[in-house]
């Protein structure tokens, strides 16, 4: 587990928190969600690559740096939409594509419905954002379908992960970094993650 990052960040901590409880309404569940994905996403891009540059302020010219390499955001649909916004907002030249994979409800294994990825990589490094890392079989199919593409850098972000979800994972792609808010005690029978917080994608959307 040497490449799995959990947040020590009060902030997390303290709205993921809110996040969970059975009380949150939907409206507030879609802000933690972006709030959380914000901190996250700043953790995960800290070995952005730079290049140097220089800009002229009001008073004289001051050395500088411009992001180096085109950053692509991967949200496994649906509940990896509620995501993409707080990541977006702090890199807005970041390219979004949109993978739909989903785990079957009988067998628990993925299933992919949707990949409108160009022929060829546009990105140097793509975040897998997913909010739940349960079973881990739609996380470890999109890194598979990104390596496939030939993107040079990938790393998952996610929220709360299982520690069978992370072991799947991992043993599928041990070079991917995995960045999280907190990992969870185990899968219950229906692959749902305990404590957890139910299904973030019915808590974003209100179906279910």
């Amino acid at each position: 587990m040497s490449l799995v990052y959990v947040s020590q960040h009060p902030l997390v901590k303290h709205k993921l928190t809110l996040l969970r409880s059975v009380t949150t309404e939907h409206k507030k569940f879609r802000e933690l969600i972006r709030e959380l994905a914000m901190l996250l996403g700043y953790e995960a891009t800290a070995d952005l690559r730079l290049s140097e540059t220089t800009v002229e302020t009001p008073m004289a010219t001051a050395q500088g740096y411009r992001l180096q390499e085109a950053v692509g955001l991967v949200p496994i649909l649906r509940a990896g939409l509620g995501m993409v916004e707080g990541i977006h907002e702090m890199i807005p030249g970041a390219q979004v594509w949109h993978l739909g994979i989903y785990r079957d409800e009988k067998t628990l294994r993925p299933v992919s419905y949707y990949n409108k990825l160009p022929i060829e990589p546009t990105v140097q490094l793509c975040l897998v954002l997913d909010p739940m890392l349960a079973t881990g079989g739609s996380a470890t199919a999109a890194v598979q379908v990104l390596k496939e593409w030939g993107v040079s850098r990938i790393k998952f972000v996610g929220l709360i992960a299982a520690p069978e979800g992370i072991e799947t994972l991992s043993s599928a792609h041990p070079d991917l970094p995995i960045h999280l808010a907190a990992i969870d005690d185990h899968l219950n029978g229906r692959g749902f993650i305990v404590p957890g917080l139910g299904d973030a994608g019915d808590r974003q959307f209100g179906t279910g």
